[in-house]
């Protein structure tokens, strides 16, 4: 999944950026309100971390401006104005979440990945595809029963493909959604992580479909 970050406090946007990368999230970091309202836009990315207080426009206006256009996408507020005036401001102009500074790093990716199962439609953590089982909050595989090692990368690979299984996932969805915009690396990197899966998962647990993507086969 790809997030985005609008937070004009630069050591923290990093430091969050960091922690949310080794979750096997991919992250994008802006520090300014008008570029922050651009880029989550564009439509790439899931959901938005946003904080109120920030230059160029606030917080606020960038998630009434969003929902104006009809983007649907989740979005956390993340802010040190905690009064219950500011939190319901928030709610009312199309927040989906609300967490206050100082805040657990614990309770903000539980409430990230809570926001994200709830844009999948699914109020589960647990995903499963035949015999394939993945639980999204204590990022865990298993599949016949036995537990299967995965980095953090291959994780959020293999969580593309799970979302959408039967379907064909391109190479450019993966990419979007696993690596951040800053990557301008080999594009063929997701091809590296697919024959990684297949050999913990199985070889034809992944099937390529020529010129169009990869769709996990459900045994």
């Amino acid at each position: 999944m790809r997030l985005l970050i609008v937070e004009d406090e630069k050591r923290l946007a990093m430091s969050l950026a960091r922690g949310l990368t080794a979750e096997g999230f991919a992250v994008d970091v802006v520090h300014d309100g008008l570029e922050g309202l651009h880029r989550a836009g564009e439509g790439v990315h899931d959901l938005v971390v946003l904080d109120i207080m920030l230059p160029g426009m606030n917080g606020y206006r960038i998630c009434a401006a969003l929902r104006a256009a009809g983007h649907e996408l989740p979005i956390l507020m993340l802010t040190a104005k905690d009064g219950e005036y500011d939190e319901a401001e928030g709610l009312d102009t199309g927040a989906d979440d609300y967490l206050t500074k100082p805040f657990s790093y614990v309770v903000l990716v539980a409430r990230i990945r809570a926001l994200l199962r709830r844009r999948g439609g699914s109020a589960s953590p647990v995903l499963n595809a035949g015999a394939l089982r993945m639980d999204t909050a204590a990022r865990r595989v298993h599949l016949d029963g036995d537990e299967v090692g995965l980095t953090a990368k291959e994780f959020a690979v293999l969580e593309q493909l799970v979302l959408r299984a039967g379907e064909v996932v391109s190479k450019a969805d993966i990419l979007e959604h696993v690596w951040d915009f800053a990557y301008d690396g080999d594009p063929n990197i997701v091809e590296v992580y697919i024959s990684t899966l297949r050999r913990k998962l199985g070889a034809t647990s992944i099937r390529t479909v020529r010129g169009a993507g990869y769709r996990l086969e459900a045994r």
